[in-house]
């Protein structure tokens, strides 16, 4: 069997598409762990290391120590990459 499928969602109070993103994976059973940055500019400076960008939701997903992450906007984009890593 292999590795579990882990989501991180980084994510901020009152953002609409950050509740999208999470309702979308409740709806669709699957875990996820959230990274809230709201008041935590140091959390905006790792996104911006990472991915060169301080906004959310970015979502990682992976298994094991294969990640990939989704950084633009939009279900559909989250759709393509949990296809590729499930």
């Amino acid at each position: 069997m292999g590795e579990a499928l882990s989501v991180v969602v980084w994510s901020k109070q009152g953002c609409h598409y950050c509740e999208e993103v999470k309702q979308y994976l409740k709806e669709k059973e699957i875990a996820y762990q959230t990274v809230d940055v709201t008041n935590h500019d140091d959390r905006r400076d790792i996104l911006e290391i990472k991915y060169g960008v301080r906004y959310v939701p970015i979502i990682e997903i992976g298994r094991g120590s294969v990640y990939e992450s989704v950084t633009e906007i939009g279900i559909p984009n989250l759709e393509k990459v949990l296809k590729r890593v499930q």
